[in-house]
């Protein structure tokens, strides 16, 4: 007899939307901002070459936007996967930009390719920069969302910072907010 594979035990169990940051560092923020990215379409397959090492390269996707609000300071970047089977979502990048900025290119998010005008913090398990999508296989698609804020001012806040201290710093100050999304699966 062949045990099921550990992924398709717990298929059902996921973290939830819900915990997103958008939902919970800004709930009722505008959704003026429009993210997309040229690597892969809003809703569909994230190609490999941006999952995690043993699955693919482990680069950052390029992501392009609109709609910035004038009065913008900083613009915070957070990546999550809410599909895992923890209680929070897991988070792939935090990344705050220079606001005149209207996307990253392609790997800029990585780790040993940021510039100035790119402060990345800590995301789960202590990883700086992006983090590419490696789901537990036989769980089913993962998504990715992809999530932007708009800050009124910009965050004097150490590159150590994790989410909960800058969902802290940035509250009440989130002028509007903009997210796409994909999603990878490991069979």
């Amino acid at each position: 007899m062949q045990l099921p594979k550990p992924g398709r035990l717990i298929r059902r169990v996921h973290a939830g939307s819900y915990m997103l940051a958008w939902g919970t560092i800004a709930p009722d923020a505008p959704t003026t901002i429009a993210v997309r990215s040229p690597d892969f379409a809003e809703g569909g397959a994230i190609p490999a070459i941006h999952a995690a090492e043993g699955e693919g390269d482990n680069v950052s996707p390029a992501l392009e936007w609109s709609g910035v609000p004038e009065g913008t300071r900083q613009l915070l970047l957070i990546v999550e996967d809410p599909d895992v089977p923890l209680p929070r979502p897991v988070i792939h990048l935090i990344a705050r930009l220079d606001p005149s900025r209207t996307g990253v290119g392609r790997g800029e998010l990585n780790e040993e390719a940021t510039d100035t005008g790119i402060v990345l913090h800590p995301g789960s398990f202590f990883r700086v920069g992006y983090a590419g999508p490696n789901p537990i296989r036989g769980h089913g698609p993962h998504r990715y969302v992809f999530q932007l804020f708009a800050l009124s001012k910009s965050l004097p806040l150490s590159v150590t910072a994790k989410r909960e201290e800058i969902a802290a710093a940035s509250y009440g100050s989130i002028l509007a907010r903009g997210r796409t999304w994909g999603t990878f699966e490991r069979p």
